[in-house]
This record gives C-alpha cells, sequence and structure tokens, in this order.
C-alpha cells in the first residue's frame, strides 16, 4: 500500500453532463480540468458529493474517473471518489480507479444503513485488501449518520489502507483534535468551504475544495500565501474575496452552486440531474455579484461555454 501523502488544494470537480443531463459530456470534464489546473490547483477529486455520484449509475462513475484522469494527463493527482452503498461495488469502483492510473481513491462510508465501528473497519479493510493506492477517508456525518471519535478514525487509518480523510463535518474542535493529536496516523485535509482559512492557518497541508472549481487562481493564491509563505496579512485580503462565496455555497445545494459557478465563469458543465433543480434567477444573481466583487470575471448566457 502506498503511503502518498497530498498538500495542496485538491478541487471537488463537478460532473459535465449533457445539456438534457442524459449522459457525461466528455468536452466537458476536459473544460473543467483545463480551467482548474491552469489556475494553479494541485489536484482533482471526481465522484464526490459535488459530483453528484449518487446520481450516476456505475459505468457513468467509471467513465467520469477515467475523463478525468485523461484530461489531468499527469499533470495533477487525481483521487477518485468510489465510495458506495455495499462493499462489493466500493470494491469494484476503487480497483478500476487504480487500474486506471488515480494516485488515490475517496471513500464515503455506506450513507443509509450508519454501520458500526467494526462494520466500517471490515468495509475499509476490504478495499484496502484489493488495492495498492491510498484511501481518502469522507467524513460527512450530516449525511452519513457516521461519527467516528478521533481515536476511531485513528484506529480506522492504522488497522487499514486510509492514509488521509476529507473532513466535511464543519466541527473544527474535532478537526483539530485529529491534526493535533493523531497526525502520525492520518492526514487532515480540511473539506469544508468557511473553515479554509482556519485550517490551513492551523497548519493543515491540503484541502478538498469545490469552490476551486470555480476561482481556482483565488484557491490557489490563498493556499500560497497562507501555507507555503506564511503570510497571513495577506491570506487574510484573499479570504475577504473568497469568503463570501464559499458562504454562499454552502447555502444552497453544493454541486448546484459549483457547476452555476463554473457557468458564470465561461466553463460549463450543464445541468445537474433531478431532483435537484436550478438555482432560482434571484441566487444566480447573487452569485455574480460576489464573483464580480472578488475580481473574477463573469460570461452571459446559460451554459455559455457549452
Amino acid at each position: 500500500m502506498s503511503t502518498q501523502q497530498f498538500t495542496g488544494i485538491f478541487a471537488a470537480v463537478v460532473t459535465p453532463l449533457t445539456a438534457d443531463a442524459s449522459a457525461v459530456d466528455a468536452a466537458g470534464v476536459k473544460r473543467q480540468a483545463d480551467h482548474i489546473i491552469a489556475g494553479g490547483i494541485h489536484g482533482l477529486v471526481p465522484g464526490g458529493s459535488t459530483g453528484e455520484f449518487t446520481t450516476l449509475t456505475t459505468d457513468e462513475r467509471k467513465r467520469t474517473t477515467e475523463l478525468y484522469l485523461e484530461a489531468a494527463a499527469g499533470r495533477v493527482p487525481v483521487v477518485a471518489g468510489t465510495g458506495a452503498l455495499g462493499t462489493a461495488e466500493t470494491v469494484e469502483l476503487s480497483r478500476h480507479a487504480e487500474k486506471a492510473g488515480a494516485s488515490a481513491v475517496m471513500i464515503v462510508p455506506p450513507f443509509y444503513d450508519t454501520p458500526t465501528f467494526e462494520e466500517l473497519l471490515a468495509h475499509y479493510g476490504a478495499v484496502s485488501d484489493a488495492i495498492d493506492i491510498p484511501i481518502m477517508y469522507y467524513n460527512i456525518p450530516a449525511v452519513t449518520g457516521v461519527r467516528l471519535a478521533p481515536e476511531e478514525l485513528a484506529k480506522l487509518a492504522r488497522e487499514t489502507g486510509v492514509t488521509s480523510y476529507k473532513d466535511t463535518g464543519g466541527d473544527f474542535a474535532w478537526f483539530s483534535a485529529v491534526k493535533e493529536q493523531h497526525a502520525k496516523d492520518i492526514t487532515a485535509l480540511n473539506g469544508w468551504d468557511t473553515l479554509t482559512f482556519a485550517a490551513l492557518a492551523s497548519g493543515a497541508g491540503a484541502g478538498v475544495w469545490g469552490t476551486a472549481s470555480v476561482i481556482p487562481r483565488l484557491c490557489a493564491e490563498l493556499y500560497d500565501a497562507i501555507a507555503v509563505r506564511g503570510d497571513l496579512d495577506a491570506g487574510r485580503e484573499l479570504w475577504a474575496k473568497i469568503f463570501p462565496i464559499c458562504q454562499f455555497l454552502e447555502s444552497h445545494n453544493y454541486a448546484c452552486g459549483i457547476k452555476t459557478g463554473v457557468e458564470l465563469v465561461g466553463v460549463s458543465a450543464g445541468p445537474t440531474r433531478r431532483p435537484v433543480l436550478p438555482l432560482a434567477p434571484e441566487y444566480r444573481r447573487q452569485l455574480r455579484a460576489l464573483l464580480d466583487a472578488a475580481g473574477v470575471e463573469t460570461v452571459d448566457g446559460a451554459f455559455a461555454a457549452a
């Protein structure tokens, strides 16, 4: 099992769809990857919540992983979201991701039956036995019902192939407890948009961030200012522009917000799949105004880059 550790900002990417949302759009994937990588972002994470993975078929999930790997073309690492409701499908998707060239997989706990800790050990252990690339644990308790103690997360890492975790829990004290007390077991990656500044300033070396799909340059500059140069003054100036956008996105369906954002900056990814509806016109106007205030160039028209 590889022990590769990730640093920098990894963009939680959308799954581009055709205009009728019936299929994955290969050209849209290339458009997203080029936009994000050109903006200085350090990695891509397809197949997560931002990628609407619960609305995709298994074949579509595999195809999306393949397309992002092709589009990245080795320029940045790709961490494929492979979590599923059952262990067998999670193993299948994880094996596929490894074979396709993913640097790691991100696995959310099965999110309907709320597994016990012993069941989680068995679930992640089965994937660990099946692949030789690292596993990123996706901590998002609001939708999984799984709330591990910091000590349990560390034990999961010691006993399986989990080497890092994306924290989308919103509990900064919990995040800090894992990062400060269990760093030898597991690497902390922030995954809660509005806590990005705090996480980087506290020493987190990486984050998985959907906003980086919309405003990659600003997000990369924030990381450089805080995590690389230690310039908190420059970081605060950037965060004053970025935070209102993050706050907005956390107030709406996240995948829909990100898809609206990439459309507004000229790299459309098509619609979301039902039951998620488009943002109402007044919210689109709000997001455009926030992007304009941050100095980000926006475009007019629906699916402008399609």
